[in-house]
């Protein structure tokens, strides 16, 4: 597989291009994660939003499993680098779910301590606003036996 295809490349750049934009103009900028990559072996787990123009530094969230994920820029080419038990590598997920802007992602993970605890709960976010209201109690409103 390859770790980064060119269309998450590209829309890495362009978050970074949206990026320097808003730095300019000094103003907030939100952006979705684009790329989760993790270590099939152990617990780290990177979510990246964009990438610089020199191709390889990353800017997202990191978490090398000590219960503190941290906001910052890590290289492509490291991670890529890294050579795991087994022949394995860091691997990049073919089904990553964004879910919410980093800052959400940032926040539950610093609250809950690693990026895939923060993953479930975004998840279960997710799922609960999609969920249809329960149907309404017939007793409550009037329609029940004893009315």
């Amino acid at each position: 597989m390859t770790l980064l295809p060119a269309d998450l490349r590209f829309a890495l750049n362009l978050n970074g291009h949206a990026s320097c934009i808003h730095r300019a103009r000094e103003t907030a900028f939100d952006p979705w994660p684009v790329v989760k990559f993790f270590n099939p072996v152990g617990v780290a787990t990177w979510i990246a939003t964009e990438i610089d123009g020199d191709g390889d530094t990353l800017f997202g969230l990191a978490d090398l499993g000590f219960g503190c994920p941290e906001l910052g820029c890590f290289s492509l080419a490291e991670i890529a680098a890294v050579r795991l038990p087994f022949g394995l590598a860091i691997e990049r997920d073919a089904y990553f779910d964004p879910l919410a802007p980093l800052s959400d992602w940032t926040g539950a993970a610093r609250r809950l301590g690693s990026i895939r605890l923060a993953e479930k709960a975004l998840l279960r976010r997710k799922i609960d606003r999609l969920l249809p209201d329960p149907p309404p109690d017939a007793d409550r409103h009037g329609g029940g036996a004893d009315s």
